[in-house]
């Protein structure tokens, strides 16, 4: 996502626009993604390898070869394939005159994790197989992948584009790691306790998060082109951020706000009526106090991410960092966060007020309650 946001504000800057500026910025940052990537996965793989045997006190040496290669394997892969898709999406959209700011970070960020599971899954297994016929092979791969990090390094090192990036960009991306992975551990516990869970906390975070690195994106591309790197504009946001004129000024931003706040509320009733016919084996009651508590914390999760993306972008911007590069890691894992946290919050409420007798909502109920919201949405 942090690709896509880099790409699309230097679309919307013009320096896109000849191939071989194209050619230099497609390299770099492939290059980059690629260190970044590796580097990233491994330590991942390390964090989880704490968190899950550190307490138990055992440690399994191919089993955490394998979990490592798997990592970085699946980083590496994904990133390549995710940043070549985000290159022909941005070019795409400077041809049809298309701000790539609505579109390739959302696209970026819905397609990432459906990448990068499946990918997971196919190399895990693929590596699994391998552990008793040819258990070299899992080490080799790590070593192999993990040994081209300083060719990615030099290649970044040296383009001008992504020179910057690669010293000062680490930060963010290790932050959100952390803070996701604290996420993680509340669904942990959550899911084991709260069946349905698990069907919804994708949809909560992914929306949440698409939406905020999509307003993050927009206050970039727009500093870019009115202010250097370091220095607000007299009309910017300086300090904490007023939540009315957030939502509610005149300003472009407050108008992209408001249109991705009203998104919200359809967004989730589709996913919502595609979950109850997906699961229909009990797991999942849609009830009407499910419903209205389920959109409040959705809704609540939007507002909070909007409004820290407004103080986010303009604090790092005035610190000289880039929001592009910063930013969205952090507003992504925040989301995951603030998302498990609500959704939890919303099942442990549900189980305190359901006395056995809730009002299953029909799914005629929710597609005449998506659509009358959709239409009140394009008004």
């Amino acid at each position: 996502m942090t690709l896509a946001s880099r790409l699309s504000t230097q679309a919307n800057l013009g320096h896109m626009d000849t191939t071989a500026e194209q050619w230099k910025m497609i390299g770099g940052n492939l290059a980059l993604t690629q260190a970044q990537a590796i580097i990233v996965g491994l330590l991942a793989a390390m964090f989880a390898m704490i968190l899950g045997w550190a307490p138990q006190r055992k440690f399994n040496l191919m089993q955490g070869f394998l979990l490592c290669t798997g990592s970085v394997l699946t980083a590496a892969v994904a990133s390549f394939v995710l940043g070549s898709v985000m290159i022909g999406v941005v070019m795409l959209s400077r041809k049809l005159h298309i701000n790539p700011d609505n579109i390739a970070t959302p696209i970026a960020a819905s397609l990432g994790d459906l990448v990068t599971i499946s990918l997971l899954a196919g190399i895990a297994t693929l590596l699994f197989k391998t552990l008793e016929s040819s258990a070299w092979l899992t080490p080799a791969f790590l070593f192999l992948v993990v040994a081209f990090i300083p060719l990615w390094w030099f290649i970044s090192h040296k383009n001008r584009y992504t020179h910057d990036v690669l010293y000062t960009g680490w930060t963010p991306v290790i932050g959100a790691m952390v803070i996701s992975s604290l996420g993680g551990l509340i669904l942990d516990y959550t899911v084991v306790r709260f069946e349905g869970v698990a069907a919804f906390q994708p949809v909560i975070n992914g929306v949440g998060g698409n939406l905020a690195a999509v307003q993050a994106s927009r206050l970039s591309t727009a500093l870019h082109k009115v202010s250097t790197l370091g220095h607000l504009p007299e009309n910017a946001v300086h300090g904490c951020p007023n939540p009315i004129s957030t939502f509610c000024g005149k300003s472009a931003s407050a108008r992209t706000a408001r249109v991705l706040v009203l998104m919200v509320i359809p967004g989730q009733l589709i996913f919502m009526v595609a979950i109850h016919f997906l699961r229909q084996n009990g797991e999942t009651q849609v009830t009407a106090a499910f419903v209205s508590i389920y959109l409040t914390a959705a809704l609540m999760q939007v507002v909070v991410l909007l409004y820290i993306a407004n103080g986010l972008v303009h604090f790092l911007w005035k610190r000289g960092n880039d929001p592009d590069n910063s930013s969205i890691p952090y507003l992504t894992a925040i989301g995951d966060l603030l998302g498990t946290l609500l959704l939890a919050l919303a099942f442990f409420i549900l189980s305190r007020t359901d006395n056995g007798q809730t009002t299953t909502l029909e799914p005629e109920t929710l597609r005449n309650a998506t659509d009358a919201t959709t239409v009140q949405t394009s008004n």
